[in-house]
């Protein structure tokens, strides 16, 4: 008997909801909120009201696509968190009255594992590009940086993460100061495309061990933009790309940097990146460029897989169905990370 996951994420302001039967992708729908757009970042209380709006239709919609009835469905996966409260509790409602309504058991999924787990998504039986375990993923979004070593789909120890700011933010941050709008990161790498990576020094903080810190870096970006405007009003405008390629740049070697000494030093030369700012084309290249430089295994997931998803809670929550985890019904949602 086939066994068909259904996936919902609700974490931020993406619904998204997925199936995936026998391990492999049927349908992954995602509603985007574009409300956010006017006040520079999320705003809590506008996105749990459109999950409310939306995950009706979603929901619909990826079973429909999936071209199973909802009766056929052996699971439900659900983001239990870190994230918004009041979007997580939308989507963990939903769950837990479809579940009931079904009479399927629930798996509840850390949004965090969900997103390394992207890796293992399968969109044709024949698909084999998984990584082996053990290896190590460099997680990056706009609420976390860090560097897991991933022993197996259940188990995933933290050796670093950012102690301010994460990789994703600093992005966001540094675009809202030069007024390039939210969301700041996918504007920066398009215009860092046309920059000179290294027209501006940036700090680099020295940390300890393999943990991160963007905080520095932003507050010299600041007094950068500061220091220039008072000599050329224009400034942004006129440096703008280059402004970008030297953030960039910056933000990417802090990452690898960190990154490299963890693979040196626990001899995994299996590597993988996960989370929104993997979609970024410094990182990318930077990932192709030590494949080379340095024999690392690499695996970097498309484009539709580096942002909040449901297909990667499907997956992590087939792995999970197989070897019979699953949630009361009464489980809460929690907004803080657990790892």
């Amino acid at each position: 008997m086939s066994i068909a996951i259904l996936g919902i994420e609700s974490s931020c302001d993406d619904t998204s909801a997925s199936v995936i039967c026998d391990g492999v992708l049927r349908s992954n729908i995602i509603a985007n909120q574009s409300v956010h757009e006017a006040y520079g970042g999320v705003v809590p209380e506008l996105a749990s009201r459109a999950h409310q709006q939306n995950i009706i239709p979603v929901v619909n919609e990826a079973i429909r696509r999936s071209g199973l009835k909802k009766e056929e469905l052996s699971a439900v996966a659900f983001t239990r968190g870190p994230g918004l409260m009041g979007s997580l509790l939308v989507g963990t409602s939903f769950a837990k009255g479809l579940a009931l309504g079904l009479n399927i058991p629930m798996i509840d999924i850390n949004h965090l594992h969900a997103h390394v787990m992207a890796h293992f998504i399968k969109e044709s039986p024949d698909d084999n590009h998984q990584p082996h375990f053990p290896f190590l993923c460099l997680l990056v979004s706009g609420g976390n940086s860090q560097i897991i070593l991933v022993k197996s789909y259940n188990q995933m120890e933290v050796i670093g993460q950012t102690i301010d700011d994460a990789a994703g933010e600093a992005f966001d941050k540094c675009a809202k100061v030069m007024g390039l709008g939210y969301p700041g990161g996918p504007v920066v790498d398009r215009l860092s495309k046309e920059g000179d990576r290294k027209a501006f020094t940036l700090n680099k903080p020295h940390i300890p061990g393999y943990d991160y810190s963007f905080s520095g870096l932003k507050t010299s970006f600041l007094y950068l933009l500061r220091d220039e405007l008072k000599k050329d009003p224009d400034f942004i405008e006129h440096r703008k790309n280059d402004l970008c390629a030297s953030l960039a740049y910056t933000v990417v070697e802090i990452l690898m940097d960190k990154l490299r000494k963890a693979v040196k030093e626990y001899g995994i030369n299996e590597v993988a990146v996960a989370g929104g700012v993997s979609a970024n084309s410094s990182l990318r290249t930077a990932f192709e460029e030590h494949a080379i430089k340095y024999g690392w295994k690499i695996h970097v997931p498309k484009f539709s897989f580096t942002t909040d998803n449901a297909a990667m809670v499907a997956i992590t929550g087939y792995y999970k169905y197989l070897a019979g985890e699953f949630c009361p019904a009464n489980l809460p949602p929690f907004s803080r990370v657990i790892v």
